[in-house]
């Protein structure tokens, strides 16, 4: 088996997943992973060993994904943000009331990162959704570990008072 094989059926599902929970759409996170692995191959020769394994792949389909919503002109209204609702809400699914403000929350949050400045975005959407640490959302951004973290708890910031505005917390 060579390398790359090891790389794809280690990280295959994981690549897969950052990109579902981006996407929130089957065929097209497959399409997604697919490309991510097609780009990563090509382009083997340049992965230093710097960073980790994931967090280059992650680097690629994020840029994938860009590349994907540019071309279709959509924006990041296809991510899936139920799993910050999950933060704020209490954990009871069961309950319809519960459920149904979860999701009016995850559309909320949706909107607001999707109307935030691309980096603040990138941050957030890489440490939420990749389960990146900072060291590797910096070097997914091509920036230093406290810029990385600067990013995402200033986007935090914006999310939770926008929140607090919307739903009076």
């Amino acid at each position: 088996m060579t390398e790359f094989e090891i790389i794809y059926k280690e990280y295959y599902q994981r690549v897969y997943a950052f990109l579902y929970r981006l996407c929130d759409h089957h065929d097209l996170a497959e399409e997604l992973t697919q490309e991510t692995f097609y780009q990563a191959f090509t382009s083997m020769h340049r992965y230093q060993g710097k960073s980790e394994v994931f967090t280059w792949l992650a680097s690629i389909a994020k840029h994938c994904y860009y590349k994907y919503l540019k071309k279709h002109k959509q924006d990041l209204q296809s991510a899936n943000l139920d799993m910050v609702a999950d933060l704020i809400c209490d954990n009871d699914d069961a309950n319809p009331e519960i459920a149904l403000q979860k999701k009016d929350i995850a559309e909320t949050v949706r909107k607001i990162v999707n109307d935030m400045p691309e980096k603040y975005r990138e941050a957030v959407i890489l440490r939420i959704y990749a389960d990146l640490t900072f060291a590797q959302v910096a070097k997914a951004m091509n920036i230093t570990e406290n810029s990385a973290k600067v990013l995402y708890f200033r986007a935090k910031k914006m999310v939770m008072e926008a929140l607090k505005n919307a739903y009076e917390l």
